[in-house]
């Protein structure tokens, strides 16, 4: 397991159920997808400011799993850059999933 997708774990353990979403591993809170692990970045479900925050930031684009460019408008992945700020995001990605 590489380094990013420890933290991607760490992270995400701490706050929803492990599982699977276009065959990426990701994290769910009543059975909703909040962030998911896709080449070695971190990728949030976000809106509002912290989805223009996350965007801003070098390197972060919109999800496009599928490389054809279908990106999904509102996740944000999250380069290993930024590590520092994926717990952040990810709390901010819980709650907009969460509704709280």
């Amino acid at each position: 397991m590489t380094e990013q997708e420890s933290l991607f774990n760490s992270i995400g353990e701490g706050l929803g159920e492990k599982s699977q979403m276009f065959g990426k591993p990701c994290y769910k809170v009543n059975k909703k997808a909040f962030v998911c692990f896709f080449q070695n970045a971190m990728v949030f479900k976000l809106t509002d400011e912290a989805h223009k925050e996350a965007l801003s930031l070098d390197g972060s684009q919109l999800f496009d799993p599928s490389g054809k460019g279908r990106a999904m408008k509102e996740w944000v992945q999250v380069p290993f850059d930024y590590k520092e700020q994926w717990k952040g995001f990810a709390e901010k990605a819980l709650e907009y999933v969460d509704g709280k």
